[in-house]
């Protein structure tokens, strides 16, 4: 017989925890176009975070960069970066938005694409800022070429400076073209929101689901859009999930009247209609503010998702409300420790914030209280 002897003494190595992302947008124009704003630098907890990424400068045709048209002003960079490095953050400065992708495609073109990446580089390091966020939106399948060339070339380019510069991405579409480029980035983050709209064949859905739940389009019979689906898209192409960030929205979606549906107007998820209703995209505060009341409050259990049924007297009056609470972000951070992902993506900060009420900023805490990070992950390198 062979005797195995353990030494009481040898120490038990523990597993360091697994640190995930957060990663906020924060708005130039929440922050204030040359006037006060909704939500100040100094009002954030930045020990909540990972990244602050600043949204957004907007590419122009030639290569330059246009800081203005979302309110990205000098002091509004010099306010965030000084407060982030403060609380030991680092601060990227995002490029895009919806509706950007001819401006890149004419900024990223033979002619005038290293124009543009050097642009981008000065404008980072003239405001301090620690990396780039590309938010190329739509991106067509006839942007990926072009897509590919400038970020190899951006992230050669970054790669040349010490410290060595984030690049993220913002994404929906294309998993195929990321998975060829997920080596460049730091983190790609889906834009697991607007995943719904009151479109002919549509059936009422919510803003940014956890799954499908089943529901289909009546016409099509296809799956209704979910993070889920998305995030599976993605990792089927080969992208690895350490490197997916899912989106949590501080948004929401109002849609209201309508008719045809069983309770008139639309008031609930998976209702059709023969009148279609209209919708609006609101910031979370105000949602609170102008709907919200205990007895409207939903929880639609197939999708994780929240939402507030308006069922009133007429049609017109009535409103389906969807928007992600302090439920839905606890949901979505346990989705992502299950599925293994890097991290989670904020769409925008100052749709969180509700001065004057006990907790500010609930959404935000419940996040960072959720994903349980220790404190203070990610130092700064020294410049």
């Amino acid at each position: 017989m062979t005797l195995i002897l353990f030494s009481a003494c040898a120490p038990i190595k523990e597993k360091a925890p697994r640190i995930l992302w957060i990663s906020a947008y924060y708005a130039g124009w929440t922050q204030g176009c040359k006037s006060s704003g909704h939500l100040d630098p100094e009002e954030i907890d930045y020990s909540a975070l990972t990244h602050i990424i600043h949204f957004a400068i907007v590419p122009n045709s030639d290569g330059s960069i246009d800081f203005s048209t979302k309110c990205i002003f000098p002091e509004n960079s010099y306010n965030l970066v000084t407060a982030a490095h403060a609380g030991r953050k680092k601060v990227l400065i995002s490029v895009g938005g919806w509706l950007t992708e001819a401006r890149f495609l004419d900024a990223t073109n033979d002619i005038n694409r290293q124009k543009f990446i050097k642009s981008l580089i000065n404008f980072m390091i003239s405001r301090s800022y620690d990396g780039i966020d590309i938010d190329w939106e739509p991106l067509s399948p006839l942007s990926t070429y072009q897509y590919s060339k400038f970020i190899i070339e951006l992230r050669n380019a970054l790669d040349q400076l010490t410290p060595r510069p984030l690049l993220t991405a913002a994404v929906k579409n294309n998993q195929p073209l990321f998975a060829e480029l997920q080596d460049k980035f730091d983190q790609i983050n889906i834009l697991s929101y607007v995943l719904s709209g009151p479109r002919s064949g549509w059936i009422t859905w919510h803003n940014a689901p956890l799954y499908d739940g089943g529901y289909r389009f009546p016409r099509t019979g296809l799956l209704v859009p979910s993070t889920d689906s998305l995030v599976n898209d993605f990792i089927k192409a080969g992208v690895k999930k350490e490197k997916l960030g899912i989106g949590i929205a501080f948004f929401g979606y109002v849609w209201s009247g309508g008719e045809g549906t069983a309770t008139g107007g639309v008031t609930e998820p998976g209702q059709t209609w023969t009148v279609p209703p209209s919708a609006e995209e609101i910031p979370y505060y105000e949602i609170m503010e102008k709907y919200y009341q205990p007895e409207r409050y939903r929880w639609h259990k197939p999708a994780r998702a929240a939402y507030l049924s308006i069922d009133n007297a007429g049609s017109e009056n009535d409103s389906f409300i969807s928007y992600d609470d302090e439920a839905s972000c606890k949901e979505k951070i346990a989705y992502v420790k299950k599925k293994g992902l890097g991290g989670i993506m904020i769409f925008e900060l100052g749709g969180g914030w509700r001065p004057g009420t006990l907790i500010p900023d609930s959404l935000l805490k419940t996040i960072n209280e959720s994903v349980g990070n220790p404190a203070e992950p990610m130092p700064l390198d020294k410049k």
